[in-house]
């Protein structure tokens, strides 16, 4: 039996956040960097109470323009600062299970080992309990793990991946799956069989604790819906990431 989360990043300005929500488990919430602010902040999160949703800090550069999408020249320290920052001012506003840093910054801590160190250093600050939700098989999995965190190893049911298990660049036109049922196969192949099809059409393990979609995508709160239809009907239990861990539950 397999239990797994399905989350979505929200309250980044699309139009889709309520139509969303009831087919996830976990709602990462964008905290005023890239998108958000106090009003979005407290109206995603109370939407997500209501719903039994699990709230998570979303935390990216400083960067409305380009989404936090663009790569920012920051260090560590200023890194540490900034993740810091945006998971406390949602502290303020909402009770904070996890964590997960978005666009430009979680693809950098993925493979920047001081980057990463610096996003687990400040999640750890903020509360040592918070789950940091971090790319599957990434060197971001291995900082949290040893700062002492509970780490959700991250997949994705709309975005393909490259043979190193790293996804796709959103400069390439294939960075995005589109297609609703290439999206529903890839989140049953990453949930039941722990693999996902590389665009060289090579397999690649991988290991998954949640599954995450793109709220701002055309088709979100369909993907979510048929996805988490999917998901269910091959007996998968969705619940917030690691909720089943030493609950007698457990995964396959």
């Amino acid at each position: 039996m397999v239990t797994l989360d399905l989350n979505c990043d929200l309250g980044e300005g699309a139009r889709g956040d309520e139509a969303i929500m009831p087919f996830i488990t976990s709602a990462n919430i964008a905290c005023g960097a890239h998108a958000g602010d106090s009003v979005t902040m407290r109206r995603v999160s109370e939407l997500a109470k209501s719903l039994g949703v699990a709230v998570g800090a979303h935390p990216g550069f400083p960067d409305r323009e380009g989404f936090g999408r663009r790569e920012l020249n920051l260090g560590p320290d200023e890194v540490y600062a900034l993740v810091k920052s945006q998971v406390k001012d949602l502290q303020r506003i909402a009770e904070v299970r996890h964590v997960k840093t978005h666009g430009a910054l979680y693809t950098l801590a993925a493979k920047d080992r001081a980057l990463a160190h610096a996003v687990a250093c400040a999640v750890r600050e903020c509360d040592p309990h918070l789950i940091l939700f971090a790319l599957s098989g990434s060197v971001q999995v291995e900082e949290g793990e040893a700062a002492g965190l509970r780490v959700a190893q991250e997949v994705f049911a709309d975005r393909s991946y490259q043979l190193d298990g790293s996804l796709t660049p959103r400069t390439r036109p294939d960075a995005m799956i589109q297609n609703e049922s290439h999206a529903i196969a890839q989140a049953l192949s990453l949930a039941l069989v722990g693999t996902v099809r590389s665009t060289d059409g090579i397999v690649v393990k991988v290991r998954a604790d949640t599954v995450c979609l793109h709220g701002d995508g055309t088709n979100a709160a369909v993907f979510a819906r048929r996805i988490r239809q999917a998901l269910l009907a091959d007996g998968v239990i969705l619940a917030p990431a690691l909720s089943y861990r030493g609950a007698g539950s457990g995964r396959r």
